[in-house]
C-alpha cells in the first residue's frame, strides 16, 4: 500500500529548439513511457519552441493533440531546479549538436546529477547534449562511463555529415569515455552506473524503459 501513496518523481525532459529538430518518433515513445508514470517537464534552450522532425500521419496526428495541452510548452532551461528532478531524459535530436551540447545551463543540470547519481538517459544523438558538461578542472564530467550514440556509420548518410560541430562517437573517445555501438539502425543500449545511452532512435524504448527502472529501484532504496 505504501507502493501507490509514493509520491509521483519528477521527470525532466531537454529537447533542442534548434532548426534540425528533435525526432518526432523518438519523442513521441520518450513522452508517452513516462508520462504515464512521471510528472514530466520540458525544457529547451530559452524555453523556444521545438521543431519536430520526420513525422509521419500518426506522429503528426499525435502532436496535433498534444500542442493543445499545457505542458506540450516548453520552459527555459535556465529556469529549471536540478534538484526537484529525479529523472532526466534527451531524446534522440539531430539539433542537440548546435544548442544542447554547448549549453552552460544544460551543463549545471547534468552535473547536478552526475554529482548525485540520478538517472540520465539520452538517446541517439541526443546523446551530444551531454558533451557541455565538465568539471570546474575542465575535465568532461563523464569521463570514465561507457556510452554509446549514433554511430559514425549512421551519421555518414546524412546530408550535413561534413558540417557536423560534433560527431559523438569521437567526443566520446577523445575526452575519456568509452564508446560502443552496434549495427547500424540496431538497437544497442548502453548502461553505465546511473547513465543509459541509446544508439538511435530505434533504441529509444528501450532506453526509456531502463530509465523507468532504475528510477524506480532508486525510490524502493529511500
Amino acid at each position: 500500500e505504501s507502493k501507490m501513496s509514493a509520491p509521483r518523481q519528477n521527470c525532466l525532459i531537454v529537447l533542442s529548439s534548434a532548426k534540425e529538430g528533435v525526432s518526432a518518433a523518438s519523442f513521441i515513445q520518450a513522452f508517452t513511457l513516462t508520462h504515464t508514470t512521471f510528472t514530466v517537464q520540458l525544457a529547451t534552450p530559452g524555453g523556444k519552441a521545438v521543431d519536430y522532425v520526420n513525422q509521419d500521419d500518426n506522429s503528426r496526428r499525435w502532436l496535433n493533440d498534444f500542442r493543445t495541452k499545457a505542458f506540450s510548452m516548453p520552459i527555459s532551461l535556465d529556469a529549471i531546479e536540478p534538484n526537484r528532478y529525479s529523472a532526466l531524459l534527451i531524446p534522440c535530436a539531430p539539433g542537440a549538436i548546435s544548442d544542447l551540447a554547448n549549453s552552460p545551463q544544460l551543463a549545471i543540470i547534468i552535473n547536478n546529477f552526475v554529482a548525485e547519481k540520478k538517472p540520465i538517459c539520452a538517446i541517439g544523438l541526443g546523446v551530444s547534449a551531454l558533451c557541455c558538461a565538465r568539471k570546474d578542472g575542465g575535465d568532461w564530467s563523464l569521463k570514465d562511463y561507457s556510452l554509446t550514440s549514433t554511430s559514425v556509420f549512421e551519421l555518414a548518410r546524412s546530408v550535413d555529415f561534413a558540417n557536423l560541430q560534433i560527431i559523438p562517437e569521437d567526443f566520446i573517445k577523445d575526452n575519456g569515455g568509452t564508446y560502443s555501438c552496434s549495427k547500424p539502425d540496431c538497437v544497442h543500449v548502453v548502461i553505465d552506473q546511473h547513465i543509459i545511452t541509446g544508439q538511435n532512435e530505434q533504441s529509444t524504448l528501450t532506453s526509456v524503459q531502463n530509465l523507468i527502472l532504475l528510477c524506480n529501484q532508486r525510490q524502493g532504496k529511500k
